[in-house]
């Protein structure tokens, strides 16, 4: 780490606490969002399975809310199950919304970081550059090596900048890409389960068959 901050000079100290905080946030986000963490395997299965049965009480209720995200939804519709589907459905995208939120939460952060890096390490390499011209107002031009080294030594800032920004934006896109999936499925087991509470299909799968 000194050996960076001595090759790019002190605009290298930003650059690399954004590396530091991007590997933390992605590393909490990969653990945060894992699938059986958000989508436990069997979940909506068995919540319809309670909702069909009537096993449902307020302690049941909660419980499912602390789960997971998938959790949280389905009981935001078991919150209202017996008011009309409009209402259910209105209720559970409102909680929606929060749910999408807290799995979104340090993106932003990520996504800042993405941005800045590179703006970062061009601003170390404007530094560089104005501090070697300078000296080379005040004593010439002197060794040609000495200047390609400098030309290399401010470059240096550009090229952290690209190796910070790069994977922050990847994983930033791949966890934006991973939410929006969790959405769709989260969004696919509260109809499941609107279905289940429906009145109306529970008449039809309550009525005798006809012969």
């Amino acid at each position: 780490m000194l050996e960076l901050v001595k090759a790019g000079g002190w605009p290298m100290l930003p650059l690399l606490l954004l590396s530091a905080l991007a590997l933390a946030i992605i590393v909490e986000r990969f653990w945060a969002l894992r699938r059986k963490a958000v989508l436990p395997p069997g979940l909506g299965e068995e919540v319809r399975a309670w909702a069909a049965r009537g096993a449902l009480d307020p302690a049941h209720i909660e419980s499912l809310r602390s789960t997971a995200p998938l959790g949280a939804l389905l009981a935001a519709a078991l919150d209202v199950r017996n008011r009309p589907r409009e209402e259910i459905r209105e209720r559970v995208e409102d909680v929606g919304r929060h749910v999408a939120f807290r799995m979104e939460r340090y993106l932003n952060a990520l996504g800042t970081i993405a941005v800045a890096g590179p703006l970062l390490g061009l601003f170390g390499t404007v530094v560089g550059m104005i501090q070697m011209f300078l000296g080379v107002m005040d004593h010439g031009v002197g060794d040609v090596n000495q200047l390609a080294g400098g030309i290399g030594k401010a470059l240096v800032c550009a090229a952290a900048g690209m190796v910070v920004a790069v994977p922050a934006l990847m994983f930033h896109r791949h966890f934006r890409a991973r939410i929006d999936g969790y959405i769709v499925q989260m969004e696919h087991e509260a109809i499941a389960l609107m279905d289940v509470l429906d009145p109306r299909n529970r008449r039809a799968a309550q009525a005798p068959v006809q012969g």
